[in-house]
């Protein structure tokens, strides 16, 4: 059985206090994505448990402290694929569990899903993934595949409740006959209305169009810097503008560093790292252009945008066609198309002022409708409280 979420929000039902084990592989994947679920747990008298790796982003002892929660640090590789380095997180995940006996484990990204699914089936713990995605190791054919496929088997068969956030990666699991008992087709990780909110368009030039994500080629990162050296050639007062860490995926050591900084020299950029709170960057962006076809569930970049009442520009793929009605709250383009993704920019520098600013209130509303993260916490908050 799968449920997929109507704008209607479920009844709560009030329950004895729990102990909720939290799973993640970083401080973003609990803190920035699912802070407003930690505030709904400890709000209601429940006692939180986070693990992720610390010392990125922020201090875990720190950020857990200021939430009332108790920290653990559990180194995780993120990319790595060494045996026995899954076998000690394995075995960590079963200690952890079996010494902090939680009601419910919650777990996020692929190696947490996998591992603290198997984990909590040995210490038999009610188990609650969310699939943030496929993830490059289930998306692409090969030997990766076949093996996380048969890890995710064991790792959700028993699982109290399988959060999905979308069809498409739900449809991937039925396909590949990796069962469930019962699941929730969650509007992806939701947005904060209250923390994003509709910001006033810009008004004069020059034009910004604005790439925040994790710097990696899955990203669309060659498309947006491809589009930035035609559309600067054509059009000297449109600025590109570039957020986010240069993740080590697919360029080895010197990863995209290099390549950023040449942009940055030949002017066709203007780069500012990792940036932490992006409401300035999107108060000035005329547009926010994501060319990703990463296997993620749905973008948090393009929902925090269009919360704003900022047009998008993203692919036509999983996770990012989600976000947008196409040439009503912005527009789609071909996946690797650097010449659609050039033709939509421009066709977007043809619209008027007004027609531009409508295009991001017409995004606020589809956020409102269909993207509230309050829906995801109540989904959450049923299902423990059904306990």
């Amino acid at each position: 059985m799968c449920i997929i979420l109507s704008n209607t929000h479920t009844l709560r039902k009030l329950a004895m206090k729990k102990k909720i084990l939290m799973l993640g592989n970083a401080y973003q994947s609990i803190f920035t994505h699912r802070r407003e679920l930690v505030e709904a747990l400890r709000s209601e008298g429940h006692e939180v448990v986070v693990s992720f790796t610390d010392g990125f982003m922020g201090n875990g002892e720190e950020i857990c402290a200021q939430y009332g929660c108790k920290f653990i640090d559990i180194p995780i590789s993120r990319r790595n694929t060494r045996i026995h380095e899954d076998l000690m997180l394995l075995m960590r995940y079963y200690r952890l569990i079996r010494d902090e006996k939680p009601d419910a484990v919650l777990a996020y990204t692929v190696k947490c899903d996998v591992y603290g699914g198997i984990a909590a089936a040995w210490n038999n713990v009610p188990f609650m993934p969310n699939i943030t995605g496929l993830g490059k190791g289930l998306a692409e054919t090969g030997i990766v595949q076949k093996i996380l496929i048969q890890l995710y088997r064991f790792a959700v068969k028993k699982a109290k409740v399988v959060f999905f956030q979308s069809e498409h990666d739900r449809d991937f699991f039925i396909e590949h006959k990796i069962a469930f008992p019962r699941c929730v087709v969650l509007p992806g990780s939701g947005v904060n209305l209250s923390k994003y909110k509709p910001l006033d368009y810009p008004e004069g030039k020059p034009a910004i169009f604005l790439f925040n994500s994790r710097i990696m080629k899955p990203k669309g990162i060659d498309e947006f810097l491809e589009a930035a050296r035609v559309i600067r050639a054509r059009y000297p007062d449109v600025e590109f503008h570039v957020c986010g860490y240069c993740e080590k995926y697919g360029m080895g050591k010197d990863n995209y560093r290099s390549v950023i900084a040449r942009e940055e020299v030949r002017d066709n950029i203007i780069y500012h790292d990792f940036v932490s709170d992006m409401n300035d960057y999107y108060k000035s962006a005329w547009c926010v252009v994501l060319p990703s076809y990463h296997p993620e569930g749905v973008a948090n970049v393009l929902l925090e945008a269009a919360a704003c009442a900022r047009p998008i520009i993203t692919t036509d793929h999983p996770g990012c066609r989600e976000t947008v009605d196409d040439g009503v709250s912005g527009y789609l383009v071909g996946v690797r198309d650097s010449a659609d993704l050039i033709a939509k920019i421009e066709n977007f520098l043809a619209l008027t002022y007004e027609q531009r600013k409508e295009m991001g209130l017409k995004g606020r509303a589809k956020i409102e409708r269909e993207f509230d993260r309050q829906r995801v916490i109540d989904a959450y908050m049923n299902e423990i409280n059904a306990l």
